[in-house]
């Protein structure tokens, strides 16, 4: 079982360093003045986020969560440096949303100590309790007012650390393929997963891209639905590579758990991705029930895909892909029937 230990090490790291780039990605869009200081704690933010990744492996393996919270603190004390450097020079209901965040996150920290100190069964609910009041602190923060944070940054902050993820799935993925091919020369039988792996990837980029989301962030509400939707995103799409990884180590016999739960390792985590990328993104642009139905119908035959045994990864992989070319023909017949009608109406 070491091997899924190791695929769900790799799946969990990226979301690790985006549970704290969140705020700070907020933070960045309303207060970047980009001078000496600001680097500054950028930079030690930064380390934070190089001692965290170096505590995820104890932490699975042993269970020691200390060089975890250090890299945490790190990050999450630069951070509340900050928000207290913005409330210095802010004035009013914008002092006041500024302290709260930094009081809320400094709270926060002093609370995950829990998974330092409580009894190894008490930790999971730590967790869970501390995540929830995470989440909390931007709402309690703005419920008066809000900080200035600009739609196109955000989402183009959010756009990239997805790329990012999506990264380190195709990464994890030829880690285990490149493996699976030295150790075991079974390049026949780790094709189809490499190719409906990559297929997976290409699609889930595509899906995420095709829309200009930035115009649907309007309000703070929207903002923190579509934003703490995210958390789904960037946990499935890691969970895609973790998958993939489990899915070779089955092929090459490495990991002794069935064909099915190898292949649902991978097809769920793209359905739940599909799913929630139409919840937050695709739902909001669509025209018409067939376009709105590509995506969950979609997520649906990718799930059937799981019971299909060893090819179960590459026919999710090809009804990925046939997902992006429906969407494109039918918003480009859609476009082309616009493009008509506006050339067939009178001009007055």
């Amino acid at each position: 079982m070491s091997e899924l230990r190791t695929a769900g090490q790799s799946g969990v790291a990226p979301l690790a360093h985006g549970w704290a780039w969140m705020n700070f990605t907020w933070f960045a869009s309303a207060y970047d003045n980009d001078d000496v200081l600001y680097r500054v704690v950028t930079l030690v933010q930064i380390a934070g986020v190089l001692v965290l990744a170096a505590g995820v492996s104890r932490a699975f393996e042993e269970h020691d969560f200390l060089v975890v919270w250090l890299g945490y603190a790190i990050m999450r004390l630069a951070m509340v440096a900050q928000w207290l450097r913005a409330a210095r020079s802010a004035r009013g209901a914008e002092r006041t949303v500024a302290l709260r965040y930094a009081g809320g996150v400094l709270l926060c920290q002093v609370g995950w100590l829990g998974l330092l100190f409580l009894p190894e069964g008490g930790r999971p609910w730590a967790f869970l309790v501390m995540a929830l009041a995470e989440l909390c602190v931007p709402v309690y923060a703005e419920r008066h007012s809000q900080t200035s944070w600009h739609p196109h940054h955000i989402a183009e902050r959010y756009g990239l650390f997805t790329i990012i993820v999506l990264g380190e799935t195709i990464a994890a993925a030829t880690v285990a393929v490149k493996t699976g091919v030295d150790e075991h020369d079974a390049l026949a039988d780790l094709l189809p997963i490499a190719t409906g792996g990559l297929l997976i990837v290409f699609s889930a980029w595509w899906i995420y891209f095709v829309v200009p989301i930035h115009g649907h962030l309007r309000s703070s509400r929207q903002a923190f639905l579509w934003g703490y939707g995210h958390y789904l995103i960037f946990s499935s799409a890691a969970a895609i590579g973790a998958g993939l990884e489990v899915a070779v180590e089955q092929a090459v016999g490495k990991a002794h758990i069935s064909t099915l739960a190898a292949s649902a390792a991978v097809t769920l985590p793209t359905a739940l991705y599909l799913i929630t990328l139409w919840l937050l993104h695709s739902r909001h642009f669509k025209v018409g029930m067939v376009q709105q139905a590509v995506l969950p119908v979609t997520a649906l035959a990718v799930i059937c895909c799981t019971f299909l045994g060893e090819w179960a990864v590459l026919a999710a992989g090809l009804v990925s892909a046939l997902a992006v070319v429906t969407g494109t023909t039918l918003t480009a017949r859609m476009v082309a029937r616009e493009r008509t009608a506006k050339a067939a109406a009178p001009v007055s």
